[in-house]
């Protein structure tokens, strides 16, 4: 049985971010088109073939790596878990994308404006959402019962989106600097008292 030391997947997390940040600055400084995977290996300083094993091209090295959701958490929250309440278990059962350590805001702002003005970037996010979106349905529905229907648990995703987006507006311009975090729970409040959830 082979098992990989927290150190090494520490060291491979940290490569990733930094060929990703390297992306993202070159993509800001250049656009998408203006450089290609030599230089971003050159400027991650990693070679071309090291770059190939994390990042496939451009896009993906921009975007970064996406974790997929912890299977004891998709487990328990199948199970009616952790608190017995849907928006609740949805929020813990998305509480890595959620409570992630995003960049400084200066980083995180520099992402969102590469986003925007990428069509393609746009194109693979809204593909990674919706691959993701569909395993939280199967999950919604395997939890709530055939009779909650795909429909419904489409919709309890597409909120949550939204509050996603929406705190992030209120996390880039908080001049208290608080974590994500508080914004989004805030925001999901916000939301609950106005749809008397």
């Amino acid at each position: 049985m082979h098992y990989v030391s927290q150190s090494a997947t520490k060291s491979r997390g940290d490569t990733s971010r930094r060929i990703s940040s390297c992306a993202q600055a070159l993509a800001d400084d250049r656009g998408l088109d203006g450089f290609t995977m030599d230089d971003l290996a050159e400027a991650a300083g990693v070679s071309r073939r090291t770059l190939f094993n994390y990042f496939s091209g451009k896009v993906d090295a921009v975007l970064g790596e996406w974790r997929p959701l912890d299977e004891a958490d998709v487990a328990r929250f199948r199970d009616g878990g952790p608190h017995g309440d849907l928006v609740a278990d949805l929020r813990a059962l998305l509480a890595p994308f959620i409570e992630a350590k995003f960049a400084d805001r200066d980083e995180l702002a520099r992402s969102r404006r590469i986003l925007l003005a990428n069509p393609r970037l746009i194109s693979t996010v809204h593909q990674r959402y919706e691959e993701l979106c569909a395993v939280v349905v199967e999950q919604i529905v395997a939890r709530e019962g055939v009779a909650f229907g795909a429909g419904r648990a489409k919709v309890a995703i597409s909120l949550l989106a939204a509050l996603f987006d929406a705190s992030l507006d209120g996390y880039l311009a908080d001049p208290r600097e608080r974590e994500f975090s508080h914004h989004f729970d805030e925001t999901l409040l916000i939301a609950r008292s106005l749809l008397g959830a």
